[in-house]
């Protein structure tokens, strides 16, 4: 019998684990020079500091999911890639970090067909990445995999009658297309979230995507679903990566036409001009009556967040939570960016306490 869904209590639970630890690169490849990742383990022990400090959140552990629905939304393939080739690479070429060379460009193989992909790792490493800021380390998938169990588990606490749920996601999810991934993310969160409550009984489900950079890989995941729908507020392609996905146009095909909704935003996007398009956001996601929503929470819009030109402050977050939680449907805040240290779990916290009528102050 199908899971229904239904708010029924409020507060918000919050599930972490220290799988994230696993993924721990000591550099990636930037603009071309060697740089410290900044998709750290530290914002992960900075967000469960600010949580732990407020007695309105409980911190609960995650539970085992398996890979079954994380194959629902990824090409078996890559996942098997993902969950093999570190090991790979330490026979043919060790190395501690594996970091994509060669990218399959389209172009390469213009008028001759799709062409083999060899079995060879870096021919394979060229096929499912597309920039060079996602390195593979040893313990990688195991944390890709953590994250899932993570974001899995808030659901669960939605299913068994929570209002809302938080999943502290590390390594995030919002650039892991089906067969792709980059841009720090691995495994797509969100999307498994979104699949799995389908799979669990929901007819309709919509990704509110609030983090700077559009989140192509949920955008192509669900590109052609009626009953998966996404929306996203980012800052305007035309300057801000991923660069070739979330201009405005891109409304949706097929079955999925108009079930999808890009909101690109200019450089110093201030407080008052983000709310006006999440209230857009907003009325779109009514019109399409989800029996769940899953936010994918980037907290990148922050004025002093260093990969974003956003001017948004800590008070709007408290905001942008209350707005949204004012649709009355069940919710999983799935973390994904979010860089400037100094205010991390402040912006997190405020998100949260604009959420759950339960965690205010």
């Amino acid at each position: 019998e199908a899971t229904r869904l239904r708010p029924s209590v409020v507060g918000v639970k919050a599930v972490s684990s220290d799988s994230h630890l696993n993924h721990s690169p000591s550099f990636v490849i930037e603009g071309g020079q060697v740089v410290p990742i900044s998709e750290s383990p530290q914002r992960v022990h900075l967000i469960e500091d600010a949580l732990r400090a407020d007695s309105a959140f409980e911190l609960v552990q995650p539970t085992a999911h398996g890979l079954d629905p994380v194959v629902a939304v990824h090409d078996p393939d890559m996942v098997r890639f993902l969950a093999d080739v570190w090991e790979r690479y330490q026979k043919f070429m060790p190395r501690e970090h594996v970091i994509t060379e060669t990218v399959m460009h389209p172009e390469l193989r213009r008028g001759m067909g799709a062409g083999t992909v060899p079995d060879h790792p870096d021919a394979e490493l060229g096929r499912y990445s597309f920039e060079t800021m996602s390195p593979i380390v040893k313990g990688t998938f195991a944390a890709a995999t953590g994250a899932v169990d993570v974001a899995l588990s808030a659901l669960d606490h939605v299913l068994a009658g929570e209002t809302s749920a938080y999943a502290l996601c590390r390594p995030p999810g919002h650039h892991a297309a089906y067969s792709l991934f980059g841009g720090f993310c691995y495994l797509n969160n969100a999307a498994i979230v979104a699949q799995n409550a389908i799979d669990r009984g929901a007819a309709r489900v919509t990704v509110l995507d609030v983090d700077y950079h559009h989140g192509n890989g949920t955008q192509q995941i669900f590109y052609e679903r009626p009953d998966v729908q996404y929306v996203s507020l980012h800052g305007d392609p035309v300057r801000a990566w991923p660069y070739y996905t979330g201009y405005s146009e891109e409304q949706g095909s097929g079955k999925g036409s108009s079930t999808n909704l890009n909101l690109p935003l200019p450089e110093h996007c201030d407080d008052a001009r983000f709310l006006v398009a999440l209230d857009q956001a907003i009325e779109a996601i009514a019109s399409h009556a989800p029996e769940l929503l899953v936010v994918s929470l980037g907290v990148d819009t922050y004025l002093e967040d260093p990969l974003g030109d956003f001017d948004l402050s800590v008070d709007v977050q408290r905001q942008c939570g209350q707005r949204i939680a004012a649709l009355a449907t069940p919710m999983v805040v799935v973390q994904e960016g979010g860089y400037a240290t100094s205010a991390l779990g402040t912006l997190v916290t405020a998100f949260l306490h604009g959420i759950s009528a339960d965690a205010q102050p």
